[in-house]
């Protein structure tokens, strides 16, 4: 008997286009399905996504969609919004003797270019499209679709398995955290808490082992479609919750009536919230530590606006009699700085204000703002470049705001005896591949142009000039000298070990998705 085939194994992207998926709007939900050619090499005629094999020469999975969507139907980022990666998965066509393993996208149409066509020009790999009910799509034969379809809707077209409520309070939660342009990496992983809470409530009447699934998709999704940028805190976040609904609310599930069901689980994400918001407290006792080894007036640069670097700093001036002279760089596009160093000033003038009259110590803190363009100047003589973290890689990398990287190497040049110190909690450690470069509204930085700069890049279809709003960069572990966490000044042998138990759990309650 002759032995079969050996499998043939492919990625690929199966990128689904709506309408819309705004949970703002009320329209009905359409996707568009293309329907393959005759030229195609497999699933002739069956209705499909817009697919194609991730190549060598492809950055990543999202990289190859974007080219698959330019090339079979000349949209791209200007017409399309990414709104969501569906979790990749593979399955076996026996027939072809192929293994896919398949990266979903959801995209939603920007508006529309001028006509109903929406813009979309298929070329030879189909013969036609048209709009559907996502929720109309199966597996079916009968539907006419390519393998697994509805499968690969459903990864990231959530709604197909949630009912409305949990649906929309997902989907609201999701753009929620991807608009949240002001608040850092600690804050939006506590929002993402608060969703997760209430998608995982409003499911409390599903059967045991359908909910666990949902909740548990439902916190990859906040982890991947949130803010993935701000993403290790929102997994840290997620896991933790999961390890606590995993504990005490699913060995009883069984038991518990249907109404008590919701009660135990707010009751149980209660608790971690409350042990959470705790935490910047010990990470202000780390850098007290810290400073008292520091020093008075401590010289201190930094940039952006992170909660827990301000909360320790705030905590530090008003709980030591050190003399603070902190420079905040205003932190463009958003200036975010300027709030940081207001909520400084105001510390230090009570400070100054309290030691004046009951002590013999003399405190006379400043705040200073500069320009992001002048820290070379402000990096002048400093003793400390405080940074917070939005995401740590395992090896002691620190992803923060743009900037952060010139404020250092100016600060390693202007001050060669200065240390940089990054202040943040171990939900920051991520021991995955970073996220690709988030790009945001090229309007953040024209806006603060004002008139001088209008019509310096005028719309013409021949443009030549161009914006970018890039939000975050690495500074490498090397230009680092100490890490302040919640009970210690960490080490990179620190770091490794928490990224080694972050990485088991995320297995452990995503893998089997």
């Amino acid at each position: 008997m002759e032995a079969p085939a050996q499998l043939t194994r492919r990625n690929v992207v199966s990128c689904f286009i709506f309408k819309t998926l705004s949970p703002r709007s009320t329209a009905p939900r359409s996707v568009a399905l293309f329907r393959r050619s005759s030229k195609v090499h497999t699933y002739q005629h069956k209705l499909a996504p817009i697919s194609g094999t991730v190549e060598k020469t492809d950055p990543s999975p999202l990289a190859a969609a974007w080219r698959e969507l330019s090339e079979e139907t000349t949209l791209t980022a200007e017409s399309l919004r990414l709104r969501r990666q569906g979790k990749p998965y593979s399955f076996v066509d026996e027939a072809l003797r192929r293994e896919w393993t398949i990266f979903p996208f959801a995209f939603e149409l920007k508006k529309a270019r001028g006509s109903e066509d929406f813009g979309i020009v298929i070329d030879w790999e189909h013969e036609s499209w048209s709009w559907h009910d996502p929720r109309s799509v199966t597996d079916h034969p009968s539907f006419g679709g390519v393998p697994n379809l509805a499968t690969s809707l459903r990864r990231a077209w959530f709604e197909y398995d949630l009912d409305d409520a949990p649906g929309h309070i997902l989907a609201s939660g999701l753009e929620s955290l991807q608009l949240d342009h002001k608040n850092g990496a600690r804050v939006l992983a506590g929002n993402a808490l608060t969703i997760l809470t209430d998608v995982a409530a409003s499911l409390a009447t599903s059967e045991r082992d359908q909910w666990w699934r949902d909740v548990r998709m439902a916190g990859w999704h906040l982890w991947k479609n949130g803010r993935e940028s701000m993403g290790a805190a929102i997994l840290s976040v997620v896991l933790a919750s999961l390890a606590e609904l995993e504990r005490e609310v699913l060995p009883r599930w069984s038991d518990l009536p249907t109404n008590e069901r919701e009660t135990q689980i707010r009751a149980a994400l209660g608790k971690y919230a409350e042990r959470r918001h705790h935490l910047n407290d010990n990470i202000s006792r780390s850098f007290r530590s810290f400073l008292s080894t520091t020093t008075s007036p401590a010289r201190i640069l930094t940039i952006s606006s992170s909660s827990t670097l301000t909360k320790s700093l705030v905590d530090a001036i008003n709980g030591t009699s050190i003399t603070f002279d902190v420079r905040v760089l205003e932190s463009r596009p958003l200036f975010e700085g300027v709030s940081v160093a207001g909520a400084l000033a105001s510390a230090m003038a009570r400070a100054n204000t309290s030691y004046g009259r009951n002590s013999t110590v003399t405190v006379n803190s400043t705040v200073t703002v500069y320009t992001d363009a002048s820290a070379a100047i402000a990096s002048r003589d400093v003793d400390l470049v405080l940074l917070g973290a939005d995401m740590i890689s395992a090896s002691g990398d620190t992803c923060n705001k743009t900037g952060s990287l010139p404020v250092v190497l100016s600060a390693k040049h202007a001050s060669p005896g200065c240390r940089v110190v990054v202040v943040a909690d171990r939900e920051k450690i991520y021991p995955f591949a970073p996220p690709e470069h988030e790009e945001n509204d090229v309007g953040e930085v024209t806006g603060a142009w004002g008139g001088a700069a209008a019509g310096v890049f005028p719309d013409t279809s021949r443009r030549v000039g161009s914006v970018r709003n890039v939000y975050f960069e690495w500074i490498d572990s090397n230009l680092v000298d100490c890490y302040i966490l919640e009970d210690q000044q960490g080490t990179v042998g620190d770091i490794r070990e928490v990224a080694t138990g972050v990485e088991k759990s995320a297995d452990h309650f995503f893998g089997g998705l």
